[in-house]
């Protein structure tokens, strides 16, 4: 991934601008610490900082189309690019080895809608048509928002429109700023925003319920699939391992596929060394190197349950594992950066954010630049404690559609502003497009499941608990090797702020009641009407928060995760504040032999 900026129809004095525009992207570098580009029209400015993961020594960007009529800046990855490249109408004369040029060409032979459907990834994109007058601009965001984008514009300019990955690069140019919505394009010549993912799950709020039945067979190999796409990388990368359910499946194949294809190059590099051998190749030819074996990481406090339960997965999967240990105090010493860096003043995100904010620093410092992760399994299987209490599938159903929907407000937006403020980007292959259709169209009633004594288990002895199909789904294997041990498969949910130690909450929430008085505290809802706080903890978030982004309309796109209520849950986000977690862990150790 990388930082796009863009000042599209800009009045007066462009060149005079450009400065100001390179300034203001920089403030997003650390999305794209490999090389930085600019290119200016006559009217729009386009700038990119770039991460280069595929297409390393030719895919600087922005991009310019071989007539030099359109200019494309793309943060994301595009991982059917090979297979749009094939498909085109028209041969094009790619210049790049990047993923991400063929846009260009597909905008002259599709309509934005369609071009959008195309592209099989996650990516923010702006593309300028400089052949009209003024220039048509296309802006547009994946279907759930893994990458982030913001749109604004200053009241006093309105025809000139902003675009930025980041809200630190507009939010002092805008007096309205949007979070730009997923799933949708902005097309200048219209002036609107219009969606274009719709799938058939969507409108669950519509009485549109999934009633198919399961297939675990389907649900594994579009996952496995999911998996393999995203390992398309030029440069070294690695695994998030938390040590939970979804982490460390994403993990166990990952290292199928990173074992197959060390096995395919050691082939290679036999039949090199043959051929040298036989003359076939001349002396001293080097040979095609061996691809690495797969790395993992994993951060919490000392003796924390996640380093625990991540070390066993690491040593069953035979992953090179990196554990790294933060002090509650270390923690709390970087909040200020991580808010800056997150833009948000969501309790939720904050607390999950910091560990993993650590974390990329680590991992990037190892000279690692891509990771593999395993954000939205939660959404998608209704893995949350609190989804106990649902009262019927169709709630359960329309719960997990709300939470998907709302991904890029909380754990797409954790998951890649935590890591590229250093420069690592992460790829979640549970939010795949193919894997979406399929998971979210199966009957929500063998999603549901209960916990303590009224806990059911399945003709195995397996426990019907949280994410029960994903985990049968991998319960056995087509080559008789088990993807995971028991343990760690049916190993119940933890949220990842509390897996990397329970102290680390309880830290934030102490350290905001020393610097929060009673008085301020009572005053909060003078300071801020609308979502006000409702902990100290709360407080102090919102206010670091606003000593980095102190106008109302940088305020305004951030969005505080609140659980459902209705369904007896505490406003506390924790997984410990779930009543279900401590009684869970009170539940005899293992079912019929397994845990």
């Amino acid at each position: 991934m990388c930082g796009i900026f863009c000042c599209y129809n800009r009045q007066g004095d462009l060149a005079a601008f450009r400065p100001r525009a390179i300034a203001l992207s920089k403030r997003q570098r650390h999305r794209g610490p490999d090389w930085s580009g600019c290119v200016m029209t006559k009217d729009t400015v386009l700038v990119h900082e770039r991460l280069a993961i595929v297409g390393v020594d030719t895919g600087a960007q922005p991009l310019v189309s071989e007539d030099e009529k359109l200019v494309l800046a793309v943060n994301g990855e595009i991982y059917n690019h090979l297979a749009l490249r094939k498909g085109l109408k028209t041969p094009a004369n790619f210049k790049t080895h990047s993923d991400c040029e063929v846009i260009m060409y597909l905008y002259k032979e599709h309509s934005p809608k369609e071009l959008c459907n195309m592209l099989d990834g996650m990516f923010s994109f702006v593309l300028t048509d400089t052949s009209t007058s003024p220039s048509r601009i296309i802006a547009a965001r994946d279907p759930i928002g893994i990458t982030t984008l913001y749109m604004g514009h200053n009241s006093a300019h309105p025809e000139t429109l902003f675009f930025s990955s980041e809200l630190k690069a507009i939010h002092e140019e805008c007096d309205n700023i949007i979070s730009f919505p997923p799933g949708h394009f902005y097309d200048s010549s219209s002036k609107k925003l219009e969606r274009y993912f719709n799938p058939t799950w969507w409108d669950s709020d519509k009485g549109v319920v999934p009633t198919n039945p399961v297939d675990l067979k389907l649900v594994r190999e579009t996952l496995e699939t999911a998996v393999r796409k995203r390992l398309m990388s030029e440069v070294p990368y690695g695994v998030l391992l938390s040590g939970g359910l979804d982490s460390s499946l994403i993990a166990s194949i990952a290292a199928r596929e990173t074992d197959k294809m060390a096995a395919q190059h050691e082939a290679l590099r036999r039949d090199r060394q043959q051929a040298i051998a036989e003359g076939r190749l001349p002396e001293g030819e080097e040979p095609i190197a061996a691809w690495p074996q797969l790395h993992s990481f994993a951060i919490g406090l000392p003796g924390a349950p996640d380093l625990i339960a991540a070390r066993k997965a690491a040593d069953f999967l035979g992953t090179v594992h990196h554990e790294y240990h933060f002090t509650v105090q270390e923690g709390l010493d970087a909040i200020p950066e991580v808010i800056y860096h997150l833009e948000t003043y969501d309790v939720t995100t904050v607390r999950a954010s910091t560990p993993m904010y650590l974390l990329s620093r680590k991992i990037k410092a190892m000279g690692v630049k891509m990771v593999l992760s395993g954000e939205g399994s939660d959404e998608i299987f209704g893995g949350y404690l609190y989804f106990h209490a649902a009262p019927n599938a169709k709630d359960f159903h329309e719960e997990c559609v709300k939470r998907v929907k709302n991904l890029h407000t909380a754990d797409c937006l954790r998951a890649n502003k935590s890591t590229m403020a250093w420069g690592l980007e992460a790829r979640v292959p549970f939010l795949d497009k193919s894997f979406l259709e399929v998971s979210m169209n199966i009957d929500a009633k063998y999603k549901m499941f209960s916990k303590g004594a009224d806990q059911q288990v399945d003709e195995d002895g397996r426990p019907k608990m949280e994410k029960y199909i994903l985990r049968k789904a991998f319960d056995c294997s087509p080559d008789g090797k088990a993807y995971l041990p028991d343990s760690i498969l049916w190993r119940q949910k933890e949220q990842f702020s509390d897996g990397v130690g329970y102290s680390w909450i309880d830290g934030m929430k102490d350290h905001s009641a020393e610097v929060i008085s009673d008085e301020q505290f009572a005053d909060r809802a003078q300071r801020w009407p609308t979502d006000t706080p409702d902990t100290k903890e709360a407080y102090w978030i919102r206010e670091l928060f606003e000593g980095h982004f102190p106008s109302k309309a940088a305020a305004s796109t951030a969005v505080r995760w609140i659980p459902k209520q209705e369904w007896g849950v505490s406003s506390d986000p924790s997984g410990r504040a779930v009543s279900i977690h401590t009684a869970a862990y009170k539940q005899p150790e293992a079912i019929n032999g397994h845990t």
